[in-house]
């Protein structure tokens, strides 16, 4: 099992000192959210609280997500940063795919590059792109990067994208992780068929999370790709005990995500209180079950 620390919404000059501690603690990864704006006017539901507002997320600090793995990356050298997820079809692939191999370089290949849908019609608005179209134009931009990320000359002809023959450099010497994020019959289906792996972003409860699980690995034998390597990231309240982390490993989970604050009802906290929380996990769980 590898164990990914997960903090948002916070004070960003606390995330120097955070990658470090949880390197310096035995944390395989660190997670980073991507968010690029806040709209004056929505009617969209946030999938992620019970009522659907959002309303917390106004004036949150977020800090743009290759940017801040960049960063980190400098200062650490073996935690990997895994963003959780980039909004994908609200970007250029190209660039996307150039963002992606130039961090990967730089880092020796410390990158996990979690993917999704926008749930903001507004996100789609403000960048130029069509909302209607995203699912269709995400499956061709994870064939773009994947194709740029490999080195070589590539092209791409599809319905929404057109890639002339090019090549990126550098490209990384070891392929870059496409992980995809969501809970839809659609998001399984898409990590099942295209993905590395999946990425759960904690709705429900343990038997939600089961559900997925069993429909991916349906999924998964159904496009013939069950014996293949496949990364599962989760974050479950199993994951915070010994016990609980091996019934975790037991049903496929990889990666389990662990943060120690609710950033959608809860205040940032102070850089002290998160140092020790982080350690204390470390110390109970992370030393015990390796």
């Amino acid at each position: 099992m590898r164990f990914s620390y997960a903090e948002a919404m916070c004070d960003p000059s606390h995330y120097v000192p955070l990658a470090r501690a949880a390197e310096e603690a035995g944390f395989d990864a660190f997670v980073i959210p991507d968010s690029i704006c806040y709209p004056a006017h929505s009617d969209a539901k946030y999938p992620y609280t019970p009522d659907g507002a959002r309303e917390f997320l106004e004036d949150k600090p977020f800090i743009e997500p290759f940017v801040l793995a960049g960063a980190l990356a400098a200062v650490t050298t073996r935690l990997r940063f895994t963003t959780f997820v980039v909004k994908l079809p609200i970007r250029q692939p190209v660039l996307v795919a150039k963002q992606a191999t130039s961090l990967a370089a730089l880092s020796n290949g410390r990158f996990g590059f979690g993917v999704g849908l926008s749930p903001w019609p507004e996100d789609f608005a403000v960048t130029g792109t069509e909302w209607t179209t995203r699912g269709k134009r995400m499956d061709e931009m994870i064939a773009i990067v994947r194709g740029l990320s490999a080195g070589g000359w590539f092209e791409f002809h599809g319905r929404h994208y057109d890639v002339p023959r090019i090549k990126l450099c550098p490209v990384p010497s070891r392929p870059i992780p496409i992980l995809i994020g969501g809970h839809s019959e659609a998001a399984l289906r898409r990590a099942a068929r295209l993905g590395d792996g999946w990425m759960h972003a904690g709705e429900g409860d343990g038997t939600a999370l089961d559900r997925h699980l069993d429909r991916l690995a349906a999924l998964r034998r159904e496009y013939g790709r069950d014996r293949e390597p496949f990364e599962v990231h989760a974050i479950s309240l199993e994951g915070f005990s010994v016990d609980g982390v091996r019934r975790l490993e037991d049903r496929g989970v990889t990666d389990v995500i662990v943060g120690f604050r609710d950033p959608y009802t809860m205040r940032d906290t102070p850089l002290g209180p998160k140092l020790d929380l982080l350690r204390a996990f470390a110390d109970n769980v992370i030393a015990a079950v390796r």
